[in-house]
């Protein structure tokens, strides 16, 4: 039996190591092996479900045939963002950093798998622990899922972990419905004609199509959507011409787009293009547009945020778990 000091001091060891050692999405080699190591040493399957993350199986002494399937979720991938903090434990690679908390995350899944696996023979069902690769880009949970973590034990239910620097240590925040926002990314690249700028009537100026095309984008969440419905269109960055005296022909623009419910996700890719193609043909400019999903809305089970409220309010006490009002 591990004693609290005791896994207290190995997960901060782990999270610290992780720390140091931070790899970016699906190149996780270093990460995966150390939690591998982990739970191997506690007695738990691991199964590797493509090149970087992993699952623990820890399969319950209580369990009959058909017994449920929970699965505990950390992401393990860090950010191209170069590390300034001075701790003892900073990153040792060069542009790279935990900054997201992806160490506390798998040290906090780790740290359920390491307790429960000291008390197996009580668990009356089975629990999987995923170790996601790649989800500050995207496409990792899609590798997961594909490759069958949620499969042979099929998964009931799965609660995600994931620190929050406005809730103060030892605390937990849960809400139900709706949780985060769907996250997608486009492009636009608009193309005009070149010409001098002192003889704009000559050509067609992709900076002005595109000046038009950013601001009608605004009104598709203040006229084209329900009020009721949350969602942002951003502009995030915009380039193009080539000399001050020049019509530009060429202007890329990128940005995102955060909506929470499936229906509006689904809808506002086709208000994006049908504008974006509107505004070139009026100017009489060409464009292409591109649009990408990175993550879909979650949205949480009620039932489980109630089950997760209560075991919370047993374990920490009433004050220490937070319902959450607005997502995020």
């Amino acid at each position: 039996m591990m004693t609290n000091e005791t896994l207290k001091n190995t997960l901060a060891a782990i999270r610290r190591k992780i720390h140091q050692y931070p790899e970016l999405g699906n190149n996780e080699y270093r990460t995966t092996e150390l939690i591998a190591k982990a739970l191997k040493s506690a007695g738990i399957e691991v199964k590797r479900q493509t090149k970087t993350g992993l699952i623990g199986i820890l399969q319950g002494g209580r369990a009959p045939g058909k017994s449920k399937c929970i699965a505990l979720r950390a992401d393990i991938d860090a950010l191209p963002i170069q590390e300034k903090t001075g701790v003892a434990y900073a990153s040792q690679r060069p542009g790279i950093m935990h900054a997201c908390g992806h160490d506390a995350n798998t040290a906090m899944v780790l740290g359920a798998a390491l307790l429960l696996s000291c008390n197996k023979n009580d668990l009356p069902g089975t629990v999987k622990f995923i170790f996601q690769p790649n989800e500050e880009t995207s496409g990792g949970a899609r590798m997961m899922i594909g490759s069958g973590a949620l499969r042979s034990p099929q998964v009931d239910a799965i609660v995600g972990v994931h620190v929050n620097p406005w809730l103060p240590a030892g605390t937990m925040g849960l809400k139900r419905g709706e949780m985060m926002a769907a996250v997608d990314n486009f492009t636009i690249e608009v193309s005009g004609e070149g010409g001098h700028g002192a003889y704009p009537h000559l050509g067609k100026d992709a900076i002005v199509v595109a000046s038009q095309i950013v601001l009608a984008l605004q009104t598709i969440v203040a006229r084209e959507i329900d009020p009721v419905d949350p969602a942002v269109i951003t502009v995030g960055t915009i380039s193009g011409g080539e000399a001050s005296n020049i019509l530009a022909t060429r202007v890329k623009m990128t940005g995102t787009v955060r909506t929470l419910n499936e229906k509006l996700h689904q809808s506002v890719p086709r208000l994006i293009e049908k504008k974006v193609a509107a505004i070139a043909k009026a100017y009489g400019a060409s464009c292409t547009f591109n649009y990408e999903t990175i993550g879909y809305p979650l949205r949480n089970s009620d039932k489980m945020v109630d089950l997760c409220r209560d075991t919370g309010e047993e374990l920490l006490g009433r004050s220490r778990v937070k319902m959450l009002e607005k997502p995020s």
